[in-house]
C-alpha cells in the first residue's frame, strides 16, 4: 500500500485545492451582495453575515458526524464525490438568490455538502503512516493556503462583472472536481476496516460526548476549539474591517485574502513538514499558538492597510499548530474510527461556527455604529487573542499531562476508557 500513498495523496491534495478555490471566489463579493439585497451598511451587513454563517455551520453541526459515519461504512470515496456533487449544485442555486432568504436556505445546503472535508481528512488519516500524520495534515492547510490564493484574487477580479458571477465560477469549478474525483479518486478504507452505521453514534452531541473516551485528547481538542473561535475573527471580519477602516475594495479585499493564502501556504505546505519533526509536535503547537495570538494584537490596532499585510507573517505562521494538534489527536484514535473522529472534530468545529461568528459580527458591527462608546473595528482581532492564549494554556496542561509521540516512533493504538 506504501506505493500507492503518495499518488493517493496528491489526489486529496488536488480535490480539496478546487474545491477551497470555489469557496474563496465569493468570499470578496459577500459584503456587497449582502448590502445590494438589504440595503443596509457595512455595520448591519456583518451581523447578516454573521448570521449566513451561523446557517451553514449548524447544517454542518448536524450533518458532519452522519456524513462521518457513512464514510466509515461505504468508504471515503462514494460520500466525497455526492457532497462535492451537492456543492455545485448549491453554488448554482446561489448565484440566483433574489433574496436574503434565498442565501439563508444555500447557505444551509452548503453545511450540508461541506462534508467533503470531514472526508477528506479521513482519506488523509487512512493513507499516512504514524509518523507521517502531522505533516501529511499540513498539506491539507496548503491545499486550503494555495486555494484561498488563487480563490480570492480570482473573485475580486470577477466582482467587476457582477456581484453574482464569482458564484457561477464556483459552481463550475465545484462541478469539475466532482468529475475529476470520480475518475481519478481511489477509495482509501479497506473493506475490513469498515464499521456498521448506526445512526445513534451520528447524533452530532453523543459524537461530541464520545470523545470522551480518549482522555489524552480531550485538553487538546479544547485547545483546537478555542483556536477555531479566535479565527472567526479573521474569517467573518477581514473584508468587513478592511473596507470599513482602510476603504478596501472588493478587489484590494481579494488581492489581500490572496497573500493570507500565499503565507498559510508556504507555513503549512512546507514549513511545517521541516519544523515539526525538527521542532516535535508540542513546541510546535506552543510556537504556532504564541505567533496567532502576536498577530491577532497586531491586527487589532494596525494603523493603515498596508502593514495588515506585513503583519500577516506573524499570524500565518501560527499554522504550525494546526496540523501539529491535529495529527497528535488523530494519533490517539485506531484506524477504524477516523472517519467517526473526523466528524466529531468536524462537528466540534461547526459548533464553533455557529457561535464564532455570530460574536465577531456582533462586535464589529457594534463597535462600528454610531452609538458606539468608543469606535473601535478591531475588537474582534483583539478577542481572538484572548481566546488563543487561553489555548495556549490549555495545549500547554494537555501536553504535559499527555505527551505527543514524535515522528519517527509510531503510537499504539489507544484504548478508549469506559
Amino acid at each position: 500500500m506504501s506505493d500507492k500513498r503518495s499518488p493517493a495523496l496528491g489526489f486529496i491534495f488536488v480535490t480539496i485545492l478546487i474545491d477551497v478555490i470555489g469557496l474563496g471566489i465569493i468570499i470578496p463579493v459577500v459584503p456587497k451582495l449582502i448590502q445590494q439585497l438589504t440595503g443596509e451598511g457595512l455595520s448591519r451587513a456583518s451581523e447578516y453575515s454573521g448570521w449566513l454563517t451561523f446557517a451553514y455551520a449548524a447544517a454542518q453541526f448536524c450533518f458532519a458526524p452522519v456524513i462521518g459515519g457513512l464514510s466509515d461504512k461505504l468508504g471515503r470515496r462514494p460520500v466525497l464525490l455526492a457532497a462535492l456533487l451537492g456543492l455545485g449544485l448549491d453554488y448554482i442555486f446561489l448565484s440566483f438568490a433574489p433574496t436574503l432568504t434565498w442565501l439563508f436556505v444555500g447557505r444551509v445546503i452548503a453545511g450540508i455538502t461541506g462534508a467533503s472535508f470531514t472526508t477528506a481528512t479521513a482519506y488523509i488519516a487512512d493513507i499516512s503512516t504514524p509518523e507521517k500524520r502531522a505533516q501529511n495534515f499540513g498539506l491539507v492547510g496548503a491545499a486550503f493556503g494555495m486555494g484561498f490564493i488563487i480563490g480570492p484574487a480570482v473573485g475580486g477580479l470577477l466582482a467587476d462583472f457582477g456581484s453574482r458571477v464569482p458564484f457561477m465560477v464556483a459552481a463550475g469549478l465545484s462541478l469539475c472536481n466532482f468529475l475529476y474525483g470520480y475518475f481519478v479518486l481511489p477509495e482509501s478504507l479497506p473493506a475490513d476496516k469498515r464499521r456498521a452505521f448506526e445512526w445513534r453514534r451520528a447524533n452530532p452531541v453523543a459524537s461530541l460526548l464520545r470523545l470522551r473516551n480518549y482522555p489524552a485528547v480531550l485538553g487538546l481538542v479544547a485547545s483546537l476549539v478555542l483556536i477555531y473561535l479566535a479565527g472567526s475573527a479573521t474569517q467573518s471580519v477581514w473584508s468587513f474591517y478592511t473596507m470599513y477602516k482602510f476603504g478596501w475594495t472588493e478587489k484590494l479585499v481579494g488581492i489581500s485574502l490572496a497573500v493570507v493564502g500565499l503565507f498559510s501556504g508556504l507555513v503549512q505546505g512546507g514549513l511545517v513538514r521541516v519544523a515539526i519533526p525538527k521542532l516535535g509536535a508540542a513546541r510546535a503547537i506552543i510556537i504556532g499558538l504564541s505567533c496567532y495570538a502576536v498577530g491577532f494584537v497586531l491586527f487589532a490596532f494596525a494603523p493603515s492597510g498596508w502593514l495588515m499585510l506585513v503583519f500577516l507573517a506573524p499570524y500565518c505562521l501560527g499554522g504550525l499548530a494546526g496540523p501539529a494538534l491535529q495529527g497528535t489527536i488523530s494519533g490517539q484514535v485506531p484506524a477504524t474510527e477516523q472517519g467517526e473522529l473526523q466528524g466529531s472534530l468536524t462537528s466540534l468545529i461547526s459548533a464553533t461556527g455557529v457561535v464564532g461568528p455570530l460574536l465577531m459580527t456582533y462586535l464589529f458591527g457594534y463597535f462600528t455604529r454610531p452609538t458606539a462608546p468608543v469606535q473601535f473595528p478591531g475588537a474582534p482581532f483583539l478577542l481572538g487573542a484572548v481566546l488563543t492564549l487561553a489555548s495556549v494554556a490549555l495545549a500547554v496542561r494537555s501536553l504535559r499531562r499527555h505527551p505527543p509521540v514524535e515522528a519517527g516512533i509510531a503510537p499504539a493504538e489507544a484504548v478508549p476508557v469506559h
